[in-house]
């Protein structure tokens, strides 16, 4: 049974808080995979490099434990959506609402114990398509900083049009300085998504200071440049498609993450007939699951 704090590390130091969010919906399990080894490679480096200094502390926090539990999307609502409502306001939703108040007083317990300054989240996800891997920083010139040493396409726009995420709650918040990034490592059930989201935390952990360079193996950094090579450095929003429960909303299938788009191409089909592109650019996140309210991004190379 998976605990709300899967695990921390620490060596006592003065540094960095990283808050690592895994399973905020309850069908991406890379992530929980990928920080419990995290944990374990952070106590195994200490034995082999008795050198190693580890600087703050990195705690894990595991979001949507029921739908975790029986690895679909969310059970009742989807609980990276709700940062931004009340219980009352959506009846019927009480499970989400219920782990979205247990997230958020873990999370809020580690900030006010930290003191409310070099705090960092990192919300690790994986997507339904394939065809490679991002990163949405939030509009804070700190959380573009970090997210352009993790060696994936950044998405700049992204987060601030998704309403009710906790990353965007985060981000918001006036009394404490938290610098918030989401990493998508890839596919579901890709194996190398969990490699992939070991070497982006490693990076990050590098990048504000938790490790030195020289510390931890890299090598899964290489992973993140071959998977990242072919993919634009730097890209903007450009359009979402939104989508209620009732539309019937099926997405033509074989689309991946980042390939191009024409406009005025058909990309799927709902009640009211077929969904044009609205502009040239690149799909991310095509939706080929049956949960969900986010039909298909559109970016555009920076």
């Amino acid at each position: 049974m998976l605990k709300r704090t899967l695990g921390d590390y620490t060596q006592g130091r003065r540094g960095p808080l990283l808050i690592c969010t895994v399973g905020l919906h309850g069908n991406e399990w890379a992530g929980v995979h990928a920080l419990t080894l995290l944990l374990e490679i952070l106590q195994d480096e200490l034995v082999t490099n008795p050198q190693f200094k580890f600087y703050g502390k990195l705690v894990v926090i595991a979001g949507n434990l029921p739908a975790l539990n029986v690895k679909q999307r969310f059970v009742n609502c989807d609980l990276n959506r709700i940062w931004n409502q009340r219980n009352f306001d959506n009846p019927g939703n009480e499970v989400e609402f219920g782990e979205m108040i247990n997230t958020k007083e873990a999370v809020d317990a580690l900030i006010l114990e930290w003191g409310g300054d070099n705090i960092y989240l990192l919300d690790l996800h994986t997507t339904t398509a394939e065809g490679g891997i991002f990163l949405l920083p939030t509009s804070e010139s700190e959380s573009i900083a970090v997210a352009q040493t993790m060696h994936a396409p950044i998405i700049t726009g992204l987060v601030e049009k998704l309403n009710g995420t906790m990353i965007k709650h985060y981000a918001e918040r006036k009394d404490a300085s938290i610098t918030g990034l989401v990493f998508e490592a890839g596919q579901h059930d890709d194996p190398l998504s969990v490699n992939r989201t070991i070497a982006a935390t490693i990076n990050c952990m590098r990048t504000i200071g938790c490790v030195v360079p020289e510390d931890i193996e890299n090598r899964f950094d290489q992973l993140l440049i071959d998977y990242s090579k072919d993919l634009p450095a730097m890209a903007r929003f450009l359009y979402g498609h939104f989508i209620a429960p009732d539309d019937e909303f099926v997405m033509n299938p074989g689309y991946r993450n980042f390939d191009p788009i024409r406009k005025g191409e058909i990309l799927a089909h709902d009640r009211y007939g077929p969904i044009r592109s609205k502009y040239d650019g690149l799909i991310l996140m095509p939706l080929y699951q049956t949960k969900g309210e986010d039909g298909f991004f559109l970016i555009e190379e920076i």
